[in-house]
């Protein structure tokens, strides 16, 4: 692919993915979520019962979508690669803490741009901390940051989490009496389950053919000067800002924005960890997903660090809310950087000796 032909696949994939995630909101999601890696992984965990925030539990099919999606073009396209094995320990870390990061701003890099596209210009102070955060990971790039090589594995185990998406799919549609769904709050707002799911199909088939990845928008300005990818970016904001204007979904301001906060140090600190963590796992939430489906198993480990980082922070108080930051929740960004820190740096002593 061109650079020309690579530019116009980003810009009409980011273009539907922002319309897609506008109408979903009008479908019944929350406001300015039809997408959230973060947020709907947080509630499909709670949907599982392994944390028990009652407002926010549901097994979000866009998950499901995005990694069946991924999977299935990237199996037509022969672009499904089974590969794993690089430092799953420290990919899980990682992912963990990427989590927090995201509760903390309430919100994935996805949902970021989302949110000011809706009008949430404290999402502002996360589009600042997340650009910040990459470009400390890029320093360390530079100056060689590496984890180590990924291995040829077997089909059956790259196929897992798909295989385990289609269990999760069978859950929500059966709805037996051990499986959780919010009553009120975020998580009992969703739209139609099918619909969902086909959402999720699409968004995940675009997202691997264009390679889309908000972290890799940014990381590829500070290393090359140029970035391609950050058309994308920007086309999921245009594509989401059409839908709020035309149908009266954009309220632009600081107070009163839905399922956020207004404390703009932590907005940017939560993003800023979100950012950072995700340049060393090699990319943003949502990249993890669609190359799960791709068959890395690296991914995927990342994917359950996410995982657990949400029923973590909500069983211990670390999640934000939209009065503001918690203590525990401070804490944990603080000491989250502290680790990415050390990964980072152990990194690129390693890959440089």
């Amino acid at each position: 692919m061109n650079s020309v032909s690579e530019k116009r696949v980003l810009v009409i994939a980011g273009l539907i993915i922002g319309a897609i995630a506008g109408f979903l909101v009008l479908a019944g999601n929350p406001a300015n979520m039809g997408f959230c890696i973060a947020c709907f992984i947080r509630d499909t965990v709670g949907g599982l019962g392994l944390h028990r925030a009652g407002v926010v539990q549901y097994i979000r099919p866009e998950i499901i979508g995005l990694i069946l999606g991924a999977y299935v073009l990237s199996m037509i396209r022969g672009k499904h690669e089974s590969k794993g094995g690089s430092a799953p320990i420290t990919r899980f870390i990682l992912g963990f803490f990427v989590m927090i990061g995201c509760l903390m701003f309430l919100g994935c890099p996805t949902r970021m741009i989302l949110r000011i596209g809706g009008g949430d210009w404290n999402a502002l102070f996360g589009l600042g901390g997340f650009a910040a955060g990459v470009g400390v990971g890029t320093f360390f790039l530079k100056k060689g940051y590496a984890l180590q090589r990924s291995y040829v594995i077997s089909k059956l185990e790259s196929s897992l989490m798909p295989i385990g998406q289609i269990a999760l799919l069978i859950l929500l549609v059966a709805a037996p009496a051990f499986i959780f769904f919010s009553q009120k709050g975020p998580g009992s707002m969703h739209a139609p389950w099918l619909l969902s799911l086909v959402a999720g199909l699409v968004v995940g088939g675009l997202a691997q053919f264009s390679r889309m990845c908000t972290v890799g928008g940014f990381r590829d300005l500070f290393l090359f000067k140029q970035s391609p990818l950050l058309l994308g970016y920007i086309a999921i904001l245009i594509g989401v800002f059409a839908v709020n204007i035309s149908f009266g979904n954009f309220h632009p301001g600081f107070e009163g924005q839905p399922i956020a906060h207004t404390d703009g140090l932590w907005n940017f600190l939560g993003m800023g960890l979100a950012g950072f963590g995700s340049v060393l796992l090699g990319g943003c939430p949502l990249r993890q997903l669609i190359m799960t489906g791709e068959g890395s198993s690296d991914a995927a480990v990342a994917v359950l660090g996410l995982a657990a980082g949400a029923a973590f922070a909500h069983n211990f108080g670390l999640a934000a809310s939209g009065t503001g930051p918690t203590a525990n929740g401070q804490i944990a960004v603080a000491i989250g950087f502290v680790v990415a820190f050390i990964i980072a740096i152990v990194n690129t002593k390693r890959a440089s000796a």
